[in-house]
């Protein structure tokens, strides 16, 4: 008992008590509601490609938040700014190559287009954003770049509101994704969440795979250890830095002209919420980890779709998807509690140890 209280203290046993009721009050709620027989398997399986679809995007903004941090050890929180660049600019040639005919006779190239001038957007505000506002500040202590991108996320927010103004915007229906296909248990995958899935999947292999088999992927890893280090053994810092953040930028603005796919709409704060989520999912598979932020966002995504109706319909409560925030940051918190690295964050702690 003595050796107990010497391994945790009053806290951790309460938040472990905590955490445990949580667990036993979703684990009774999901049994309840499997037992009700109120939704089918085509309805579980909808659910789980929806989550699929969701955290897919979660998991590509996910990868930004998380390079940087490996990094810098900073959390960008004008990513979500860049974010919702990428969909706001790509609205443009969406819409012209649209109205051209162009998209219609030539989906998969229109489509690239999109995504390459949206990723440029995306790029491009990053590179002044590291250049202008973090580049000075990168021996200053911590709180002042945190402060500083809560400041330029703010900036570019409102610079999109004067320039484009307050309305809401709409990225023209293209016919080609409006299908569906039928899947599993009879389920209904509509072909726009096929492409955000295939698409998330290819570019976190590609990325996975540049940032272990290359030489400019070895440099990242290199000054994510200990960049002084690194400078001592020829890595040029600053363009290494720079390197991470296009490529987390280029993911993000991707991850919009996808969010925009699905959900149509965009406005100048479109970027708020997915940016809180994606930074939520980095947090869940371990800050730093871009494994552990693809996973992160998947489990989210899942979460969000799946675990709110599967929790919460059980115990009756209406509208249950109404809450599907609250249920994400409540697997959060029970996962840091569990695991205060993250899902994939302790594998990575004992490497740099």
């Amino acid at each position: 008992m003595r050796r107990f209280f010497e391994r945790f203290d009053l806290v951790d046993v309460i938040m472990y008590l905590i955490a445990a009721a949580i667990l036993i009050a979703a684990l009774v709620g999901s049994v309840k509601t499997l037992q009700s027989g109120k939704y089918s398997s085509a309805a579980w399986v909808d659910l789980t490609i929806s989550g699929l679809t969701q955290g897919s995007i979660y998991a590509l903004i996910a990868l930004g938040y998380t390079m940087v941090y490996g990094i810098l050890r900073m959390i960008n929180f004008a990513h979500s700014e860049v974010f919702m660049g990428g969909a706001y600019i790509g609205l443009f040639p969406a819409t012209w190559l649209m109205a051209s005919g162009f998209m219609e006779s030539n989906l998969v190239i229109g489509l690239i287009l999109v995504f390459i001038i949206a990723a440029g957007t995306s790029v491009t505000i990053a590179l002044i954003l590291e250049r202008v506002a973090y580049r000075p500040l990168r021996r200053a202590p911590r709180l002042v770049p945190l402060i500083t991108a809560i400041g330029a996320s703010l900036f570019i927010q409102y610079m999109f509101r004067g320039l484009f103004g307050t309305q809401v915007r709409s990225y023209p229906p293209m016919p080609q994704l409006e299908g569906s296909v039928t899947g599993p248990a009879g389920a209904e995958i509509e072909y726009v969440q096929i492409l955000v899935i295939a698409a998330a999947a290819l570019m976190m292999l590609v990325l996975y795979l540049y940032i272990q088999r290359t030489r400019a992927g070895r440099a990242i890893r290199a000054v994510s250890e200990d960049k002084d280090v690194a400078a001592l053994m020829g890595i040029d810092v600053d363009r290494t830095i720079v390197r991470t953040f296009v490529l987390g930028a280029a993911f993000a603005g991707i991850a919009g002209v996808l969010y925009a796919l699905i959900y149509r709409q965009i406005t100048f704060t479109m970027g708020f919420v997915p940016g809180i989520k994606a930074f939520t999912a980095a947090v869940l598979g371990g800050i730093g980890n871009i494994p552990g932020a693809m996973l992160g966002g998947l489990t989210l995504g899942v979460t969000e779709s799946v675990g709110t109706i599967l929790f919460l319909d059980g115990y009756g409560v209406p509208a249950p998807y109404q809450l599907k925030d609250g249920i994400a940051f409540m697997v959060l918190v029970i996962i840091l509690i569990i695991r205060p690295t993250g899902l994939l964050g302790e594998r990575l702690a004992r490497t740099k140890a």
